[in-house]
């Protein structure tokens, strides 16, 4: 163990001092291409030139990218801590996330994020959705000149992550970009690879006078993992005595037994996205209003598949001994038609109406050994009208939004408030209400699976909320999800940024779980240094929708402060939750936490930066400590692709140690990071969520590079 352990240290020297090696190098090729810009001979010439070229290549501010709301910014190529943050396989800051071991896996979260603005239910396999980019997820662009960016980065093992993209305007009114994000891991334990792909591709288009804009996009995912249960009970043993017995490095991970090692998951999805308005009237210099329509339409096809080669314990009795799959698929196709006024005094108005279509389900009803019966496919139509209105008035900001569903399937309806104040240059108050009834996600209402358990249908309803904690046979009934919460954000540059949400939640509705033991022939005696036996009972917990019938209160807390002192920076994060009155449900005469999330979040980074060699090269470089306290994790369920609430193992109460090098070479960010570095002094033996190990130590490289063409 500890030669092993000294191997890596060298290693991680090595790489160290080849890397800080290479920086020099870096900056002078810069250097030398800045050196060798114009004519060689004539310096005047040469000067005009320089100058000439400068003043004919368009400002970045130029190079725009419009959000799904119409928020605009601009490419930046600058390197913050910011950036460190957003360098992973999600592209977006985890600081509410906890990582499985290999890249491309689901995360746990620390955080539980709930969408009080969605009318219809949302589509299963939660835990694939992270990397799945819904429409709000995808940006168009406005750009001088044509743009691509280059994002690569190292994975766990045998694999690489690459996310490629290129845009260009055709002429100013029309642009095109198109997108591929892949990637691929093995992992360091049996049966855990993963594979994904993302391509998008957007086109934006708008006449010369600007009176109709279009813009649209495709998207195609499709996120494989292979799926292994987590560690057998004695693998446990073996990964959590490691650290006592010093006999088991992360080297060796691929010993460790699983519970399967024939099962994969594919999350599939496609959707065409289009997004057009005709303005009637505009504002101009003789009128102070607009008024415009606007068609929004969405087509989205998805569908989740899991597949095994032969049955397992793991999930129960099952209808076949071989070749197991289940196979649940949405179609969902929506229009929505809105009329938007606005005027410079009197404010925004808006006022709409949509309509969906849905299809969700499975290809056969399912029989019961009983003679119950419950239906293959929950399918019909929903009708839904909305209303906005927004203005700002010396410095107050104050916006309303309500949507409800008036007719169909469903019944669901939310309104939104919010006032917000500019203090000053560098402070900003803003405080917000939502009032949301939404009901479950599909996978809820109906599931159906080879797997015995796994069958169930919960009746959508909203009349008294009947008992749903009965297995597969009952047609329980689900009430809607009712959620209150109120939110007030302070943003001051000179003080901290801090949000603090209350939230209040009826029905809320869940994956429970019953532990039960399990007899493996397999499964082998551990003993401990002392020759005690470790406990290796091998168990298994069994998943079904639940709703809980007291009322859930969660008070959220989080604060950023970023300190910066001549060289110096000292970034901050930090997060208090309390769930207080509904956490504790009776499960029997034993208390049952069902809204499970950690009392504490933190992250600290004390980092140096600095410009060298004559500012060709900018260097970031430092250390990043992130902390949860010890809690009841979630625990994950591969043929569902969801988390459920469990009570008996906790995670957490440890710190997380990286140390990362980052440069900026013109328009080319460069990342190398030694993740869990404290794993080098101490084996690692924490787990992501119940029998799935968290990441251990390994050095990583990345950049993201812009070329501007």
């Amino acid at each position: 163990m500890a030669d092993q352990k000294n191997k890596r240290v060298k290693n991680f020297l090595f790489i160290v001092v080849l890397f800080v090696g290479m920086i020099p190098s870096i900056a002078q090729i810069s250097e030398s291409e800045k050196d060798n810009e114009g004519p060689v001979e004539g310096g005047v010439e040469r000067k005009f030139q320089k100058k000439k070229k400068e003043r004919e290549k368009p400002p970045i501010t130029e190079y725009k990218i419009i959000s799904y709301t119409r928020d605009t910014t601009h490419v930046d190529t600058t390197l913050s801590m910011k950036k460190e943050y957003k360098f992973n396989y999600l592209r977006r800051d985890n600081f509410e996330l906890h990582q499985f071991s290999n890249t491309g896996q689901t995360y746990n979260s620390l955080a539980k994020v709930e969408d009080p603005f969605r009318l219809m239910p949302r589509f299963g396999a939660r835990a694939r959705h992270f990397n799945f980019m819904e429409v709000e997820d995808i940006s168009y662009y406005h750009v001088p000149t044509p743009l691509t960016e280059a994002y690569f980065k190292t994975t766990m093992e045998q694999g690489q992550q690459l996310d490629t993209f290129f845009t260009i305007n055709i002429n100013p009114q029309l642009n095109f970009s198109f997108a591929y994000k892949g990637m691929r891991s093995l992992g360091k334990y049996k049966h855990l690879l993963t594979s994904t792909g993302n391509f998008r591709t957007t086109v934006s288009y708008n006449t010369r006078n600007n009176r109709y804009q279009n813009r649209m996009h495709f998207v195609s995912q499709d996120l494989l993992n292979e799926e292994n249960g987590g560690l057998r009970a004695d693998a446990l043993g073996l990964y959590q005595l490691a650290q006592a017995e010093g006999d088991l490095a992360s080297d060796d991970r691929e010993q460790l037994d699983v519970n399967y090692e024939d099962a994969q998951s594919l999350l599939k999805g496609k959707r065409f996205y289009l997004d057009h308005r005709y303005n009637i009237k505009r504002k101009d210099s003789t009128s102070s209003s607009a008024f415009y329509v606007q068609h929004q339409m969405d087509m989205t096809d998805k569908s989740y598949l899991f597949q095994q080669t032969n049955s397992s314990l793991f999930f129960g009795d099952a209808l076949v001994a071989s070749s197991l799959r289940d196979d649940v698929a949405l179609e969902d196709f929506t229009n929505e038609l809105s009329l938007h006024f606005e005027h410079k005094y009197l404010g925004n108005f808006t006022a709409s109406g949509s309509h969906t279509n849905f299809n969700y389900g499975y290809k056969s009803v399912y029989n019961f050994e009983n003679g119950d019966q419950i239906t293959n496919r929950l399918k019909g139509e929903t009708t839904a009208v909305g209303g906005a209105y927004e203005n700002n008035y010396k410095g107050f900001d104050v916006y309303v939004k309500a949507k409800a569903i008036i007719s169909g399937d469903f019944t669901s309806q939310n309104l939104q408030a919010g006032l917000g104040y500019v203090l000053d240059a560098d402070n900003r108050i803003k405080l917000q209400a939502t009032i949301s009834s939404k009901p479950a996600n599909y996978n809820f209402l109906l599931h159906q699976s080879v797997y015995k358990e796994y069958n169930w249908q919960r009746e959508y309803s909203q009349d008294d909320l009947s008992s749903a904690n009965g297995q597969n046979t009952t047609r329980a009934q689900f009430k809607n999800i009712e959620q209150q919460d109120v939110r007030l954000v302070l943003n001051s540059k000179k003080l901290l940024d801090v949000s603090a949400q209350l939230t209040n939640i009826t029905n809320f509705t869940y994956f429970g779980s019953e532990r039960i033991e399990v007899e493996n022939p397999e499964v082998e005696q551990i003993l401990d240094e002392a020759g005690n036996s470790i406990d290796t009972d091998q168990y298994r917990d069994i998943v079904s929708p639940q709703q809980a019938s007291d009322e859930i209160n969660l008070l959220k807390v989080t604060a950023h402060r970023e300190f910066k002192f001549w060289k110096l920076g000292l970034d901050n994060t930090f997060m208090y939750q309390q769930v207080k009155h509904g956490d504790l449900i009776k499960n029997g005469d034993v208390p049952y936490n069902v809204y499970n999330v950690p009392r504490i979040v933190t992250r600290n980074a004390l980092y140096f930066n600095d410009h060298l060699f004559k500012k060709a090269l900018f260097l970031q470089t430092g250390v990043m400590v992130k902390y949860f306290s010890e809690y009841t994790a979630d625990g994950y369920d591969p043929l569902l692709a969801e988390f459920y609430t469990q009570n008996e193992d906790m995670i957490g109460g440890f710190p997380v140690v990286d140390i990362f090098i980052n440069a900026k070479v013109r328009q080319t960010r460069i990342f190398f990071k030694l993740e869990n570095f404290n794993e080098l002094f101490q084996q690692n033996i924490q787990l992501a969520a119940p029998l799935h190990p968290t990441r251990d130590f390994i050095i990583r490289f990345g950049l993201v590079w812009n070329f501007f063409m």
